[in-house]
């Protein structure tokens, strides 16, 4: 399911709406399983028969999208994690590719939240990297920390691993890599212009 969508995604002849339906339905298939990896801790309830054990989440989320194309995983995400705090990351890739901070929202943070990051893309990781650097100047627990995409260029993945090796990253697909430009190769093209329409 997932490549089939990721293929959808990738087709430039697939229309804006496409796009959309394709990037919702492939979110949400994410968004299940991150929910899968948060703690739980067992609890008893009692059934209309008798008292049995079970299970309750143990972790705060945080769910931290990159402005702008980050918004578009959100709404996925948000039915799956209905008590998280949001916060919000805007940066801006420069001629050269380099991060510019222009936006920060981030909530308190204890040390034993799970931090999602939400970018559909990570190409050269520069904006990954500038956001959980902000995530540790905040307090947050860089081991609890996941970066989620939709597709990455491994030059982007191995910066991320190199420069913070405690956090995760996954990714729907791993492409071959960046052009001359920096943007990934076959990749999406511009995600927010092609989700956002502008």
């Amino acid at each position: 399911m997932k490549e089939s969508l990721i293929t959808i995604l990738r087709d430039r002849q697939t229309t804006m709406g496409e796009f959309k339906s394709a990037s919702d339905k492939l979110s949400k298939i994410i968004a299940a399983e991150i929910a899968c990896t948060i703690l739980e801790e067992p609890m008893s309830v009692h059934s209309p028969h008798e008292e049995v054990m079970g299970k309750r989440v143990a972790q705060d989320v945080v769910l931290l999208p990159i402005l702008r194309a980050g918004m578009a995983l959100l709404p996925s995400f948000m039915p799956f994690f209905e008590s998280a705090r949001v916060g919000f990351i805007g940066i801006h890739r420069d001629s050269d590719a380099e991060p510019h901070l222009y936006y920060e929202k981030i909530p308190l943070l204890t040390p034993n939240d799970r931090i999602i990051i939400l970018d559909p893309m990570i190409a050269t990781g520069g904006s990954t990297l500038l956001t959980l650097q902000k995530i540790n100047d905040a307090g947050g627990n860089l081991s609890k920390v996941t970066v989620v995409g939709m597709v990455g260029a491994p030059e982007g993945i191995e910066a991320i691993e190199k420069g913070f090796p405690e956090t995760k990253v996954i990714v729907a697909a791993i492409d071959k890599g960046l052009d001359e430009k920096k943007y990934i190769v076959p990749g999406l093209g511009d995600f927010g212009d092609r989700f956002f329409g502008c």
